[in-house]
């Protein structure tokens, strides 16, 4: 036999339901709240407190993927300030958990690429900044005017500047255990020595070189990009096989010196320029 009920004891369901969804809208509008204040401690470099402002955003309403963003940042901010390794432990840990929720989320991947890059993981951050350029890519390839977003840059000149940093360690040891000094004229002058760190170095220069050209691509006006390819030019020359290659390698890093400060001086100017006209 079926229950019947009665219209009080139904109006009494309905009016709970609605408390409930009611409750539920009160506390995703405090858990806004909480992350604008989270935010604005953020800026003004409160990680402590940012940080308790984000967790009771994440409290409030567990869907709050920024709350969750927000609040790995500031571990990390916190972090990077103390060398703390369970801050970085628990940084890491949640950008992974939002990209469970939302593998696409760029912010917490280019925050994830960056916290290995501070720990000096270069092979983990090389990874991530990938993932970020794939992502910002992908997104480009359906947007209607199909511009890559510059933050696909900063990816390959990060990768840029990690692929210069390991070359140039082992490089400047060998040099040094030859004795030869950081300004001495290259190449390396021992050719067993060269050829073996070689193998390995050059790779990485190579892929260095493509990487910052990448973000060249990306960004025409990129100076810092042109920077490193002088940097990474003259990596290359001290493993040519002649006196004449390696000055053919250190002719084009001096190029890129030349490209890079005329490119300061134009966008300096440009840059007066538009403050004078916006002043008028």
């Amino acid at each position: 036999m079926k229950r019947l009920y009665s219209i009080p004891v139904l109006a009494l369901c309905l009016t709970a339901l609605m408390a409930t969804g009611c409750q539920k809208q009160i506390d995703q509008l405090k858990a806004r709240n909480e992350l604008n204040k989270g935010v604005k401690a953020f800026s003004a470099g409160e990680f402590d407190t940012a940080a308790e402002r984000f967790e009771t955003a994440m409290e409030l309403d567990p869907g709050l993927t920024d709350a969750r963003n927000y609040l790995a940042y500031a571990q990390m901010q916190q972090y990077n300030l103390s060398g703390d390794e369970a801050k970085g432990q628990q940084a890491i840990a949640g950008f992974k958990q939002v990209l469970e929720e939302e593998p696409d989320n760029a912010l917490a991947v280019g925050l994830l690429a960056s916290m290995y890059f501070e720990r000096k993981d270069f092979d983990e951050s090389e990874k991530w900044h990938r993932r970020r350029i794939e992502i910002l890519k992908k997104k480009a390839a359906s947007a209607k005017d199909g511009k890559v977003d510059p933050l696909a840059g900063e990816s390959y000149y990060s990768i840029g500047v990690m692929k210069w940093t390991q070359s140039y360690e082992p490089r400047m040891k060998v040099r040094a255990e030859l004795g030869m000094k950081p300004d001495d004229p290259g190449p390396i002058k021992d050719e067993e020595k060269r050829k073996e760190i070689a193998a390995v170095t050059i790779p990485r220069i190579q892929e260095g070189i493509e990487a910052l050209n990448n973000a060249l691509e990306i960004n025409p006006n990129y100076a810092d990009a042109m920077a490193y390819l002088n940097l990474l030019n003259r990596e290359r020359a001290d493993y040519a096989d002649s006196p004449e290659e390696y000055e053919e390698y250190m002719s084009k890093a001096d190029e890129w010196v030349e490209k890079t400060l005329a490119t300061k001086r134009r966008l300096a100017e440009e840059s007066t320029v538009d403050m004078f006209v916006e002043g008028q």
